[in-house]
């Protein structure tokens, strides 16, 4: 019997390679005939190569949600719905960590699976809050005076700022996009750029040259960082022998009274390239690694961050992570998710880098909303 070969691409984290590579291992083992080659790259080159393109050279695809409106438009990966069994597809749906199952769902199909969840959520080292007197913060106020003590770290390139203008469109009372013609009303807008604008007039400046693992490892590695109120989660620098120093995670702040900070959610799906010349393999690897028991097990157990609930309500895997997953799964279900229409990707591309001009050097808050808006309506056009 001729080997069957499938290529992978994923992004080159802890996170996002070794549990692939154990999965696709333990799989060979099971199925000597197929073999599963996963290929890294950074997440700067999953922005920059489109994705659309990587489906005629890979089988199996890790993927952003918004770009399953791409995957619509362009057919280049497999719907799912037509090929896995309508009991497993409802299993993944009601065991999604938040909205990730239906993130990759659109336009009447499933483009991928949650195989990875998360959300910017709290993190910070107990031990030097600890040992300063420092309690966690749990209100917006408190963020900002130990920001004020310069021992607040956060991730403040483009698209890390853009996630967190979200969230504060909403800590304002009022989600974004829900008209064709602008991202956020004026009052809100406003409103939104003062609050980023009183906490990242206190941050390090060299901030806004961190994406979030930039900041886990900062966090991880040195002792001059002690919290950061809002970062994509990754599990395994709350893993002890990962990095120098354990991370804790937790929920976000209060910004209004009782009412918590709302993040945007992320996490990554499996795809099936629509040029695959092995569909079989492919979508029987790809329900196997997101079952709730390889997901509960191999895959977690690899450093990988798991999309099925199971996992993350598991005693086991939290016994692996200082309870990463159920000290977060309340914002991983209240976060919001984001569009996912064809021209998104270009708006989400672009969109942040007038926010960072505007928290570097100042300027016109009015003319940074004029500009996201005009963004957002010729995104709409491609």
């Amino acid at each position: 019997m001729d080997k069957i070969i499938l290529k992978g691409i994923t992004w080159g984290h802890s996170r996002g390679i070794t549990p692939l590579l154990a999965a696709a291992q333990r799989f060979s083992e099971f199925h000597p005939n197929v073999e599963i080659n996963w290929t890294k790259r950074t997440l700067q080159e999953f922005a920059d190569f489109p994705i659309e393109k990587l489906t005629t050279q890979y089988d199996l695809l890790i993927i952003d949600h918004p770009w399953v409106g791409c995957a619509a438009a362009t057919k280049c990966v497999l719907p799912l719905d037509e090929y896995l069994d309508k009991e497993y597809l409802e299993d993944q749906l009601k065991n999604s960590v938040g909205h990730s199952h239906l993130s990759y769902h659109y336009e009447g199909h499933q483009w991928a699976l949650a195989i990875d969840a998360a959300t910017p959520v709290a993190s910070f080292r107990a031990d030097l809050l600890h040992s300063n007197n420092v309690p966690v913060p749990r209100t917006w106020q408190e963020v900002i005076n130990l920001a004020g003590k310069k021992r607040l770290a956060i991730p403040s390139i483009p698209i890390d700022l853009l996630m967190n203008f979200y969230m504060f469109c909403m800590a304002h009372g009022c989600e974004p996009f829900l008209t064709a013609d602008e991202v956020i009303d004026r009052e809100t807008g406003l409103k939104v750029l003062d609050s980023m604008e009183a906490l990242w007039s206190l941050v390090d400046r060299k901030m806004f040259g961190y994406n979030p693992i930039d900041i886990a490892e900062l966090m991880s590695s040195t002792d001059d960082y002690w919290y950061c109120p809002f970062t994509y989660g990754y599990s395994n620098y709350s893993r002890r022998g990962y990095a120098k120093s354990v991370l804790t995670y937790a929920d976000l702040v209060k910004f209004k009274g009782n009412h918590r900070l709302r993040s945007t959610i992320g996490g990554t799906g499996l795809a099936i390239s629509a040029f695959t010349n092995n569909k079989e393999w492919a979508t029987r690897f790809a329900a196997w690694i997101v079952s709730p028991e390889i997901q509960c097990t191999l895959y977690v157990q690899n450093g990988g961050q798991p999309g099925h609930r199971s996992a993350w309500n598991d005693e086991m895997t939290n016994g692996y992570c200082n309870n990463f997953f159920l000290n977060t799964l309340t914002a991983l279900d209240n976060a919001y998710l984001r569009p996912r229409y064809n021209g998104y990707l270009y708006f989400q591309d672009h969109a942040g880098i007038f926010l960072q001009n505007f928290l570097l050097n100042g300027g016109h808050p009015e003319k940074v909303l004029e500009e996201i808006n005009e963004l957002y309506r010729n995104s709409k056009q491609l």
